[in-house]
């Protein structure tokens, strides 16, 4: 494999590594196998201790009509057109059904606040049909259902049983079927008749929860929905530990619903009927007074039937009008008589025709005394044309009787004009009276029209009502309910949960996650540099190698190693020949090691590629040029004194400092020595540019050991004299935004040909690395180092 600028570029544009990631995951397999094993474990105790959930499920069909809504208030009047767009609404039906007032109702009627338990060998166990006890309460108080109580009975034999309190404080023993009085109610223990435990010892735990909380539970649980949006098929369903308890949970809320609605129109319809009843003994009394005010009004006003009346009065007013004329003719012809009798001569005859025809006496006096004067003047006249003379006697007593018949005619004539001015007067009363009813017509009309019409509004509104009472009646006997049950609740023959399959799926996954997302999140918060690929993804530095972790810090490689750590600097030794062939074999090859922080490890890759390159009868000469913290007394056998001793003393040989390294012949040191106060000025010295001069022509290669470059400008000051730099990068040290430095002095030429070392790494593995250094051309060596077979005691609790 080359490992170029061009290649790297390519690496950092290649992104994440597949291979490698699950590489790095997989090394970790032991981990992933004991979460995988815990998870499960975990898993199948749930599914061992979880008690099991059951589904119930009914469907009704919600009829289409509003329960408590205006509607069914004002049914009675539909046809008055109250109700017009009023129109139901199958979601308000589900938030009734599922109101916490109607399930806490099914729960007290099936009294579900009361739980009965038994222990089993792993876990509590709630019985329901198949308890062999009953127990009822009776005469409870409000803080029966707010309270939470427990009771333990224990069956003594057929007929006893032990009562004790949650505490296991013994009660008393009683008899089945016996009264016992508690502090908040009465409670009766009957036995069932389950003849296969007649005679078995059993304890059961009764719990009585509070009520509101035990609906509220169910509540939470039930659910309601409608199976779609063009239909009132209403689905319920509700999960419970107990499948035939949902059931019958359910048909009760059902049934709770449905009487609910009936007693909600009932009830509506009784005060509708109430309204009514009331309203027709008010309309009928105000009926009753208004027929009452009409009969006074006609017995006041002397009425039979206001029409014939009228054409009476007008009748009768006509006759009265005649009767007075008549009458006042009379007076007038009886008048015309009293004169001629006043104003005739005494021989004439009184004229009798002309008398009015009364039926009084006074007119039948006057025409008889007519007749007489009438007759005894004819007699007179008579008697005179006869011969004879007033001085008669016959004519003297003629005139006598004459004379009195002629005054009583006038005193009949008189009382006979008395009589006729009274009746003229009479008849005149009655004609005024008979005006005055007349013009009492058309205001009596109109008061009578006006009663009637109050009458005959109150009557009809009477008889409407009445026709409503008796649809209400009929309504009162025929109130449907307010749904339709189509299924009867149906508990599920298996338990919806839990889901074994699926817990164990999820104990699987989790087992499987958990080491992953620790192992992620470790890797994602460590921006430690790790491997070569952290190197290459971050830079364009060529890679020269990577030096696994020594086993001994102090090793120094000889002839003899076979480490890890020994063949790695091998390799690295053969790349670096490829990194200098540029290089006349006339001067030494000199390659400077430096890092960027202290402590990576720059010293011990300068002394063992030094001693590696030594081993092939090459000449070597490693240079102590940390004068600042100097290592390589720490490793080898060296003299205090060194190149700062050679800068500041005039006259000095360099020869001089340089030592032999013991048990290689071709490895010599040349120390750091003292630490001077001013290593930068000594580092500028000329004596330096003359030192590598010489030495470079007694040498074939020079390793110089120099000081960290993000600390101190000391290996910039004498980076000219290098052939090659190894930039040392520790594993698991150096921070990866810390490349950028290495990156910088690459790209600025600052280093002369520059590569990247990577040391300390951690081997798991089989490894085929190439490595290569280009300049047009590429070469490639790989080796192979393997890891040491460990114990899995080791693996968990030894350091990787």
């Amino acid at each position: 494999m080359q490992v170029n600028s061009s290649f790297q570029n390519k690496n950092q544009e290649d992104g994440l590594d597949i291979k490698e990631q699950f590489d790095n995951y997989l090394k970790h397999w032991i981990w992933f196998v004991i979460s995988i094993l815990i998870c499960t474990t975990i898993a199948l105790l749930y599914l061992r201790y979880t008690v099991p959930q059951y589904q119930a499920s009914a469907t009704i069909l919600v009829k289409d009509e509003k329960k408590g809504s205006l509607e069914s208030e004002l049914s009675a009047f539909s046809d008055l057109g109250l109700t017009k767009g009023i129109k139901s609404n199958v979601d308000n039906e589900i938030e009734i059904i599922k109101s916490f007032s109607i399930i806490k109702s099914a729960v007290k009627k099936l009294n579900f606040n009361v739980f009965y338990y038994t222990e089993g060998r792993l876990k509590r166990i709630e019985l329901y049909d198949e308890k062999p006890i009953d127990v009822s309460f009776f005469e409870s108080d409000d803080t029966f259902f707010e309270k939470n109580q427990s009771y333990i009975i224990n069956s003594k034999s057929k007929t006893t049983f032990e009562l004790a309190n949650f505490a296991g404080k013994k009660i008393k023993e009683f008899k089945y079927g016996s009264l016992i009085r508690l502090g908040n109610c009465k409670m009766v223990v009957t036995k069932k008749l389950q003849s296969s435990q007649d005679n078995e010892d059993f304890s059961i735990t009764v719990n009585i929860s509070n009520l509101d909380k035990v609906a509220k539970s169910y509540k939470n649980r039930l659910g309601i929905a409608s199976l779609n949006d063009k239909s009132s098929v209403v689905e319920l369903t509700l999960k419970d530990p107990v499948a035939k308890k949902a059931e019958d949970l359910i048909n009760a809320i059902i049934e709770i619903y449905n009487q609910d609605a009936v007693d909600d129109k009932n009830f509506i319809t009784r005060n509708t009927q109430k309204f009514i009843n009331e309203r027709l003994e008010f309309l009928s009394q105000e009926l009753g007074d208004v027929e009452k005010r009409g009969e006074n009004f006609m017995t006041s006003n002397s009425l039979t039937n206001i029409s014939s009346d009228a054409n009476l009065y007008v009748q009768n007013s006509v006759e009265f009008e005649k009767s007075l004329i008549e009458t006042k003719t009379q007076i007038k012809v009886v008048n015309s008589m009293l004169e001629y009798l006043n104003n005739s001569p005494k021989d004439d005859i009184i004229p009798t025709n002309i008398l009015p025809t009364t039926n009084s006496s006074a007119n039948g006096n006057t025409s008889e005394l007519i007749n007489q004067y009438n007759g005894y003047i004819i007699e007179r006249n008579r008697i005179l044309n006869g011969g004879g003379t007033q001085q008669n006697s016959v004519i003297i007593n003629l005139n006598n009787r004459i004379d009195d018949i002629k005054r009583s005619v006038k005193e009949s004539l008189n009382r006979l004009i008395a009589a006729l001015k009274i009746k003229r007067d009479d008849i005149q009363n009655q004609d005024n009276i008979l005006s005055g009813k007349i013009s009492e017509i058309p205001r009596q009309s109109r008061e009578l029209k006006v009663i009637g019409r109050q009458q005959a509004i109150k009557e009809t509104l009477y008889l409407y009502l009445l026709q409503k009472r008796e649809e209400i009646g009929i309504t009162l006997a025929v109130t449907s309910p307010n749904s339709k049950l189509i299924d009867a609740a149906k508990a599920q023959s298996s338990a919806i949960s839990p889901n074994r399959n699926m817990i164990l799926l999820v104990g699987f996954s989790l087992g499987l996650m958990i080491p992953f997302l620790i192992l992620f999140f470790k890797d994602l918060l460590d921006t430690k540099v790790k491997n070569r690929q952290d190197v290459e993804n971050k830079i364009a530095v060529p890679f020269l190698g990577d030096i696994p972790k020594s086993d001994s810090e102090d090793e120094i490689i000889n002839a003899n190693s076979r480490s890890s750590s020994a063949e790695a600097i091998r390799i690295v030794r053969t790349n670096l020949d490829f990194m200098l062939n540029a290089v006349p074999d006339t001067i030494a090859k000199t390659v400077f090691i430096t890092s960027t922080m202290p402590k990576e490890g720059k010293t011990f890759i300068a002394i063992n590629l030094a001693s590696t390159i030594a081993l092939t009868d090459r000449k070597v000469l490693l240079i102590g040029l940390d004068i600042r913290n100097p290592k390589i007394d720490k490793y080898l056998n060296v003299p205090a004194k060194g190149l700062t001793n050679f800068i500041v003393k005039p006259n000095e040989k360099i020869e001089d400092y340089i030592v032999n390294v013991d048990g290689f012949d071709n490895l010599f040191v040349l120390p750091s020595g003292i630490v001077p106060p001013n290593p930068a000025d000594l580092l500028m010295s000329p004596k330096i540019d003359a030192m590598f001069e010489t030495l470079k022509k007694q040498y074939d290669y020079i390793i110089v050991d120099t000081a960290p470059v993000s600390l101190v400008t000391d290996t910039l000051l004498v980076a000219k004299y290098a052939d090659a730099f190894v930039y040392v990068v520790r594993a698991n040290y150096l921070d990866k935004r810390l490349l950028r430095i290495a990156e910088s002095f690459y790209q600025e030429k600052k280093l002369p040909n520059m590569a990247i070392l990577l040391n300390d790494t951690v081997w798991r593995k089989t490894y085929g690395y190439g490595y290569g250094y280009g300049y047009g051309y590429g070469y490639g060596y790989g080796y192979g180092v393997e890891e040491e077979k460990k114990s899995w005691k080791d693996k968990l609790f030894k350091k990787k």
